[in-house]
């Protein structure tokens, strides 16, 4: 919900749009469910989605420094 969240501070989202999403999610029993949110409000989230670059952090591969204190 933390990303839903942030889209609504950007403006990426109505607060309609946000409460409606967030409600959905809420009440979905699994991720089939969520996937058969509303198409409006699914394209929403896309277009968010796709601003924010959710899909290339997702799909970033992980650096491994020895100086990030990670031991």
């Amino acid at each position: 919900m933390k990303t839903i969240d942030e889209m609504l501070h950007l403006a990426l989202l109505t607060s309609d749009q946000h409460h409606q999403i967030s409600a959905w999610i809420a009440h979905a029993d699994s991720p089939e469910d969520i996937l058969n949110m509303p198409p409006l409000l699914w394209r929403a989230l896309e277009q968010a989605s796709a601003i924010m670059g959710v899909d290339k952090d997702l799909l970033r591969v992980p650096t491994f420094e020895a100086d990030n204190g990670i031991v």
